[in-house]
């Protein structure tokens, strides 16, 4: 140790005079400094034990003593003995095992006593030396297989840094697995160097650092497979079994709680139902592309099939974000992981920033490429893209009655239908932006701060129209005209500019059944609010009137 025995006695001693009195504690050191690295800037990491079964602090305290940083950890005798408890259970299954509770076992595993010898021994008694080694081993080895079998499969992806880089993390993981068996179960990767000094083997030393000094160019494929190459070679020269080089047997396989929702050529992709992925027309094809179940280069040759290409960059896309998952046959999932780090799963990104969020035929996206997060939960996106195309449903209804009381003189119910036509307008420019629920009718227009600049020229217009009255043909032709050039802009600002006539024809009246259709089933899927009682029952006969003869 780089601290005498006196020396540390003396930190104790100071540090225990700044905690409250009353217990009898035995110590031990643990930490780098007790395994025998450390330097001056090491913390001095104490662990109290108490002979009882309370619930001791886990948070640790911090003093500074003498120029020094010591940490102060308590534990009762329970608490270990359920530590370990915990420790075994967990090694049943090595991918699920806490890193936090084996390092917290390895810590007093590997300690050294400077109080109350007996009871940490006692304490270390609970686990025999050999026995958590072999879990350690197993812990490290298990990540180990999943970084190899995420770079293979990012390097078929035409990933190739990032398959690099998790390389670099299974040689580490491998190391540690190897060294782990030797007795060096220190989990800090920062201490490897000194690691393999100790275990005394220099022709592994050599070779890691050979392999980790190598930098393949970006973008360098050839480079990137003899590097990964070369890892598993060593890997399997040290004992790691399970990473053959086969990429036949990764599998893309169904993600939980993802489904797929698509309203005109607009792929949606939803995760958990909470979030909604909207696909450009690109990422879209490559999406529909994909048969689950089949191994990786079976499934990126059919996404090649579909004319995108390049297709790899965005299977790895969906990969990362948790809409498909990698296994490997006989090894269950891929999830690879590094150590103090981030835990592993899925990555959210940034949420879109295309206005308007929503159109009639699905959610905007940045780009052929996109694979955009909508910027609203699921079931408001869902809400708001049924209030969308409803609201579109009562424009054209609105206008037809406009038409017919204007040839009827009836000016007061002109008006009226009017409003209600330009309400529903603008309920339609709300939803598209997200707004869900919406302001009263009567505040849309006052409320259209809530919307980006750009859709502002619409509420002088939208205000004008709304005090206009009519008391005459001309007076009542000139307020369609113009409630018409607004509507017209309006859904040409929220894409929906082709919305079918609704009342037109029978064709158009199917048209915008089915175009309904699509958004109700997102809903209903959501458990989202439908836009009226009656849908339920277009929901009930698959997109098809009620009472339509077969």
């Amino acid at each position: 140790m780089i601290l005498t025995e006196d020396h540390l006695q003396s930190l104790l001693d100071k540090s225990l005079a700044e905690l409250p009195g009353g217990t009898e504690w035995a110590v031990a050191l643990e930490g780098s400094i007790a395994e025998g690295f450390g330097n001056s800037t090491s913390d001095i990491d104490f662990l109290l034990i108490d002979r009882s079964e309370n619930d001791l602090p886990t948070m640790p305290s911090l003093l500074f003593v003498d120029g020094h940083r010591v940490e102060i950890r308590t534990r009762s005798m329970g608490q270990l003995a359920d530590q370990f408890r915990m420790l075994e259970e967990g090694a049943k299954r090595p991918g699920r095992l806490s890193e936090d509770l084996l390092n917290r076992c390895q810590r007093l595993l590997h300690s050294h006593p400077l109080r109350g010898h007996a009871l940490v021994d006692e304490a270390k008694a609970m686990l025999p030396l050999e026995r958590f080694r072999r879990i350690t081993v197993d812990w490290w080895a298990h990540r180990a297989r999943q970084s190899l079998r995420h770079a293979m499969a990012l390097l078929c992806l035409g990933e190739t840094d990032e398959s690099v880089d998790w390389s670099r993390a299974g040689l580490v993981q491998t190391v540690k697995s190897w060294a782990a068996e030797l007795g060096e179960t220190y989990l800090e990767p920062k201490w490897l160097p000194m690691q393999l000094d100790r275990a005394a083997r220099p022709d592994v030393r050599d070779r890691y650092w050979e392999l980790a000094a190598v930098a393949p160019a970006p973008g360098d494929v050839g480079a990137a497979r003899d590097h990964l190459t070369a890892c598993l070679a060593f890997a399997e020269d040290l004992g790691l079994t399970g990473v053959p080089w086969r990429t036949e047997r990764l599998t893309v396989e169904r993600a939980a709680g993802v489904t797929t929702w698509q309203t005109g050529e607009r792929v949606h992709v939803i995760r958990g139902r909470r979030e909604v992925f909207a696909l450009g027309d690109r990422a879209g094809a490559v999406w529909r592309s994909l048969v689950l179940g089949r191994p990786l280069p079976q499934v990126l040759a059919a996404s090649a099939d579909t004319g995108v290409a390049d297709p790899g960059p965005r299977l790895a896309a969906f990969l990362r974000y948790g809409l498909i998952r990698l296994a490997w046959k006989g090894g269950g999932t891929v999830i690879p992981s590094l150590p103090l780090a981030a835990p592993p799963g899925p990555v959210t990104p940034p949420p879109s920033t295309v206005q308007p969020l929503l159109s009639v035929h699905g959610a905007a996206v940045s780009g052929p490429d996109g694979i955009d997060l909508v910027p609203l939960p699921a079931d408001r996106f869902a809400a708001a893209t049924m209030a969308l195309v409803w609201s579109n449903v009562v424009v054209e209804n609105a206008v037809e009655d406009l038409t017919g009381a204007l040839e009827r003189g009836q000016w007061r119910v002109a008006e009226l239908t009017a409003r209600r036509a330009l309400h529903a307008a603008l309920r339609g420019l709300f939803s598209a932006h997200g707004v869900n629920p919406l302001p009263a009718d009567f505040d849309l227009a006052r409320r259209m701060d809530l919307l980006p600049p750009a859709a502002r020229p619409i509420q002088a217009r939208a205000e004008e129209l709304l005090r206009r009255t009519v008391d005459s043909a001309e007076s009542g032709d000139a307020l369609l005209a113009e409630l018409r050039a607004c509507v017209a802009l309006v859904r040409n600002t929220v894409g929906a500019g082709a919305f079918p006539s609704s009342f037109d024809s029978a064709d158009t009246w199917r048209a915008t059944l089915e175009l309904g259709y699509d958004w109700l089933r997102i809903g209903a899927y959501l458990d989202a609010e439908l836009p009226i009682e009656e849908a339920r029952d277009l929901l009930a006969s698959s997109g098809v009137q009620p009472h339509q003869a077969a």
